[in-house]
């Protein structure tokens, strides 16, 4: 349907059927003074909101992890130490350079 022919038919609508005396005298001013009155939401608002819930759900999980991380036994000891693997993978190559003196 057309908006004008709708708009048209709405207010040809409105003008057919006048209004009651059912609604109190300056209703529609309350209404409107009522929306004035509610301040509109502020966007910082908003985002300090949303990210301060994930902070407190990103440090949930960190505790989480790092309690399982801390009680959950080893599973292979006698494996090399991550550190280790690091450490010898970093100074291979001046090992090699020392050799070749």
């Amino acid at each position: 349907m057309n908006a004008v022919e709708l708009q048209k038919q709405l207010i040809a609508a409105a003008r057919a059927n006048p209004p009651g005396d059912r609604v109190p005298y300056a209703f529609e001013k309350r209404v409107m003074a009522l929306l004035a009155a509610r301040a509109a939401g502020d966007n910082l608002v908003l985002w300090a909101r949303g990210l301060w819930r994930a902070a407190v759900s990103c440090m949930a999980i960190a505790l989480l992890l790092g309690t399982w991380a801390a009680f959950n036994p080893a599973i292979n000891a006698s494996a090399m130490d991550l550190s280790q693997n690091f450490e010898n993978t970093l100074l291979a190559a001046v090992d090699q350079s020392a050799q070749a003196q």
